[in-house]
């Protein structure tokens, strides 16, 4: 495949936080944690990241911070380019430094719950003025809108310049229809932790995870056994792990896997309002289930 270092394990950084600053000492911590892990590619900036209460200065100070870290190690993604306004994005991309970044993820629009046709303008538009490959997101949960597989193919076969999407309905139907009929060359991977292994079974290329933050060993042998084909290693790894992944959206993410952070030792579960932190009870809840896997 063309676009070969996206197939496998991206993870979705988390944006650790400490007396309401962000904390780049443990940021810093993290991203070697995943890397030598195993996960395959970085994705800073994302809803996982809690970008929506970024401001802009503090987002390009991170992901500036990524890249100094990562030192050319890993392929970086940048997920701080959606908006449910198609002009002021273009200009965004327009006046953006891309140094340093491998590809954007963008997600389709939200809020205002356009049509297909919609959604395919918008991403047009996008292609236009982007000088890096663009990965589509379809994220229903958080958009309330869905990107059909149609207009993702569509997309894909449009312009060379969307190399790929980040699938988060959990749907197989839908993945299916896009991994039968894509480009050959536009890859498909898995939004959703808990569908990975059985995505990848249907001709996914992997995940890009919120648990792999606190498990990247675990969950990137977990893909790379499913896409070699070794579903019994794969299910293995996926029994193993499967119990966190209710306690880490119980409260929303990302407040379940930054308390799985806390607990591994990788700064405090602190999230920006209007989150709040995990409540008691299921914070003991968690922390049983993460023990039990990693003791």
């Amino acid at each position: 495949m063309k676009h070969q270092k996206y197939v496998g394990t991206g993870v979705a950084l988390v944006t650790p936080f400490k007396n309401g600053e962000v904390d780049y000492n443990t940021l810093g911590r993290i991203i070697n944690y995943v890397i030598d892990g195993g996960v395959d590619y970085l994705v800073a900036l994302g809803s996982t990241g809690e970008t929506a209460t970024l401001n802009h200065e503090e987002a390009r100070d991170i992901l500036n911070y990524t890249i100094e870290i990562n030192d050319g190690r890993k392929p970086i993604v940048a997920g701080n380019f959606a908006g449910n306004n198609t002009k002021e994005l273009v200009k965004y991309i327009e006046s953006f430094d891309f140094s340093g970044i491998d590809a954007i993820l963008s997600s389709s629009p939200a809020y205002v719950k356009p049509s297909q046709e919609g959604i395919y303008r918008h991403y047009m538009s996008m292609e236009k003025v982007s000088p890096v490959p663009i990965i589509l997101y379809n994220v229903p949960g958080r958009t309330m809108s869905n990107m059909d597989w149609t207009t993702t193919v569509r997309l894909a076969e449009a312009s060379e310049k969307f190399i790929g999407i980040k699938e988060a309905t959990g749907d197989m139907i839908q993945t299916t229809r896009i991994v039968k009929n894509k480009p050959k060359d536009f890859f498909v991977t898995s939004g959703d932790d808990e569908v990975t292994l059985p995505f990848i079974s249907v001709g996914g290329h992997g995940g890009i995870s919120v648990i792999a933050n606190a498990l990247p060993k675990q969950f990137s042998t977990l893909v790379k056994s499913a896409l070699q084909e070794d579903f019994v290693k794969a299910r293995e790894m996926n029994n193993n792990i499967y119990d966190l992944h209710k306690w880490l959206y119980v409260e929303g993410n990302p407040v379940g896997v930054k308390t799985a952070m806390e607990i591994l030792g990788y700064g405090t579960n602190e999230v920006r309002l209007p989150l709040s932190p995990i409540s008691s009870d299921n914070y003991k809840y968690l922390e049983r289930v993460l023990r039990k896997i990693i003791d």
